[in-house]
């Protein structure tokens, strides 16, 4: 033979006695490792039948197997006359192979030769390779990216509404009633302390982790809407601040008047438009001659109005009465500006 089974070669020769054991070969202990090797494999050879199935042994027929059927063995054991042609025919093969090199070196076209006769295996091998990608990919992949999340972006923008709540809510304060409210919102967030006194309720606890301390909390007393110190104040507030100037814009409409020289006379069939319900021109100037009287000059009007409650409302609003003329000239500035643009 021409040397042991390779799976025996990788062995230690502990292992190898051990198998021997195992087996039952005999006479081993004089024996050297390749020894061992050549003895053990011609004995499990001979006694195929009987360890073939044998577990411990699977990768020993394994290897056998495979030596057996490799094309190398083949020729290792054929006869000379098939090594002979065989090796006759291991140098046509160079000498094929060495004459397309030498005409490569001299035809300039013989790199696209070689790719064209490039199986069709390989190809299909470099192209399932990964390569790195190029700066052009990178860019164009970061463009997607901005794009898609810039999509998304506005799409939640627009499903939220929040235009939508935006042009509602700037619709309703471009408006000269709008600007009433706020001005009398503001008079009354003064008032307001005034005529309805905050009074201790608890305290809220330090919180140490967020470094506060104990801070208390007032609310509005209600029990003051029973007394007349409550009411007295708050209706003479709204008295002169809206319902008097409501009343007189009301009547006083130059709005209404300007309808019905242009539509024709006005009857109960044709009412004037909503928004002329109020004038709000008549309304600021009769809120600012009447804070004026009232607040500015004391008038109390035969006995009528409590000169504490005037005081007291006085006292509250911020800069008192001249505070309510400015916020009348402002109002009516603004439904100059009103009328100006609806011509």
């Amino acid at each position: 033979m021409s040397g042991a089974n390779s799976w025996l070669q990788r062995q230690r020769k502990t292992d190898l006695v051990e198998l021997a054991q195992y087996a039952g070969l005999k006479n081993i202990d004089s024996l050297k490792k390749v020894e061992l090797e050549l003895a053990l494999d011609e004995y499990l050879a001979e006694n195929t039948a009987t360890f073939q199935s044998d577990p411990k042994l699977a990768n020993y027929y394994a290897s056998r197997a495979r030596t057996i059927g490799s094309p190398i063995k083949k020729d290792v054991d054929a006869p000379p006359e098939k090594l002979r042609v065989a090796r006759r025919r291991l140098t046509k093969a160079a000498e094929e192979i060495a004459l397309p090199a030498e005409s490569s070196e001299e035809d300039p076209s013989s790199t696209s030769t070689a790719i064209a006769r490039t199986p069709a295996r390989a190809l299909s091998l470099a192209s399932r390779i990964p390569l790195p990608a190029t700066p052009a990919d990178v860019a164009e992949a970061v463009d997607r990216s901005t794009l898609a999340l810039r999509t998304r972006v506005a799409s939640v923008y627009k499903e939220s509404g929040i235009t939508e709540a935006t042009h509602a809510t700037r619709e309703t304060l471009s408006s000269v009633s709008a600007v009433l409210f706020a001005i009398s919102a503001f008079e009354l967030y003064f008032l307001r302390p005034e005529i309805l006194a905050d009074r201790y309720a608890f305290t809220i606890p330090a919180v140490a982790f967020l470094g506060t301390s104990d801070y208390p909390v007032f609310i509005p007393d209600m029990f003051l809407l029973l007394t007349a110190s409550f009411w007295s104040p708050a209706l003479l507030w709204a008295f002169t601040s809206s319902i008097l100037p409501s009343v007189a814009g009301y009547f006083i409409n130059l709005k209404t008047t300007n309808n019905a020289h242009r539509g024709g006379r006005v009857t109960r069939g044709t009412p004037p438009a909503p928004d002329a319900v109020v004038d709000p021109l008549t309304f600021s100037i009769v809120k600012a001659l009447i804070s004026f009287v009232v607040y500015g000059q004391g008038v109390t009007f035969g006995g009528l109005i409590s000169e504490v409650s005037i005081a007291r409302v006085n006292s509250a609003v911020y800069g008192g009465y001249k505070g309510m003329l400015a916020g009348a000239a402002i109002s009516g500035i603004f439904s100059i500006y009103d009328a100006v643009l609806k011509k």
